[in-house]
């Protein structure tokens, strides 16, 4: 992938407009009239149509500029699958986490069987570093695709042990509930795989940090974003 900033050629809001909308709408549970509003209260007539473009073309482009600046994943990886519903059907979202609790890939499908779990398993080894151990619950199409997509791989399984990837599934859950399901497994995807990459490097652990720590931390996270989205050194206009 390209480092360099996105083109924002042809649209003729400023660069950190675009950027702080698209910032708004994956970093916090709202809708596109609703960050349209907030833009209206700084002097921003943007309508929710816009947002709703804007968010669609950066988005994920701003996620994978994200997901670049982050420390290489350690040796293991984190992988579970929960329900979502997309238009009223059972559907389901494999992840996979580090470590730490970053995601590294999501992935919708229509199953939870060995053909799912294979073809999840192959996007991991293709999209992230081969890790020494994986850690699943017990469900047995992790073992099957384990044996067949990377063998040499050390698989531990037990659902005590995969605590880190059931509570990554959180995030997504109360964004579900705020936009009142999904609408389809393509825009599920899109949404989910923009929004992983985004919206956790704005949520450091601050349950662990002083206020002063924690608004010393958060100057970081918004530096990258101002570098990734070619905001950097633009005059305020919002």
């Amino acid at each position: 992938m390209s480092s360099a900033s996105p083109s924002y050629k042809g649209h003729r809001y400023p660069v950190e407009v675009i950027a702080h909308c698209v910032w708004l709408y994956f970093r916090f549970p709202l809708g596109f009239r609703e960050v349209g509003e907030l833009m209206l209260e700084r002097g921003v007539l943007v309508s929710h149509e816009t947002v709703r473009r804007w968010c669609a073309k950066f988005g994920q482009i701003y996620a994978n500029g994200l997901r670049r600046r982050r420390p290489r994943p350690g040796d293991k990886r984190h992988l579970d699958e929960v329900f979502v519903r997309t238009n009223g059907e059972l559907k389901y979202l494999w992840r996979a986490v580090d470590a730490g609790g970053a995601v590294l890939d999501i992935l919708v499908q229509n199953r939870r069987d060995k053909a799912a779990a294979r073809r999840f398993f192959r996007r991991l080894v293709k999209t992230t570093p081969v890790p020494g151990v994986v850690v699943t619950d017990e469900l047995r199409s992790h073992r099957a695709a384990h044996r067949e997509v990377m063998p040499p791989v050390e698989h531990r399984s037990h659902k005590g042990l995969n605590n880190r990837a059931e509570n990554s599934h959180q995030p997504t859950r109360r964004r579900e509930r705020a936009m009142k399901g999904f609408r389809s497994v393509g825009k599920t995807q899109r949404f989910l795989a923009a929004f992983s990459g985004i919206s956790p490097h704005f949520r450091p652990r601050r349950h662990l940090m002083t206020t002063p720590g924690y608004h010393a931390e958060m100057t970081i996270p918004f530096a990258v974003r101002d570098q990734i989205t070619g905001a950097a050194g633009q005059p305020a206009e919002a």
